[in-house]
């Protein structure tokens, strides 16, 4: 779950923050060395180009690792963070919903999408069942 702290988020972050909000889910692609990146910057982390845009990725990936959160039922019960690899070659942290935690595994597939909560867009995801041919 990318924390949507969109009150103090300024250029690229706010962007993204805003996006969310309105339910869309976009990351920044190059357009000089064409590799996506993930946190909005104003330069390419690649290879230091100005030439970012906008665009919304399949959303796919693949679960690189997780941790469980502990806490009493009454705190909300426990909860996972994962840290996911977008097809794309980004990698970024949120959390799997649906799902208990201990349920998890490294390697599983993962789609995101774009939940409100309190009004804000957080981005979070769904585990995928892989069709095996």
């Amino acid at each position: 779950m990318v924390d949507n702290n969109e009150a103090s988020a300024r250029g690229p972050e706010a962007h993204y923050f805003g996006r969310l909000s309105e339910g869309v889910f976009e990351i920044q692609r190059c357009g000089a060395c064409g590799r996506h990146q993930f946190f909005p910057r104003v330069l390419c982390t690649h290879c230091g180009s100005e030439d970012l845009n906008w665009v919304t990725p399949s959303g796919r990936g693949t679960i690189y690792s997780y941790s469980v959160v502990r806490r009493k039922p009454e705190a909300g019960g426990d909860y996972n963070v994962v840290l996911v690899d977008l097809d794309e070659n980004v990698r970024l942290m949120s959390r799997v919903e649906g799902v208990e935690p201990g349920e998890l595994r490294i390697g599983q597939r993962v789609q995101a999408r774009v939940a409100v909560e309190d009004g804000k867009g957080v981005l979070v995801f769904d585990l995928v069942e892989e069709s095996h041919a």
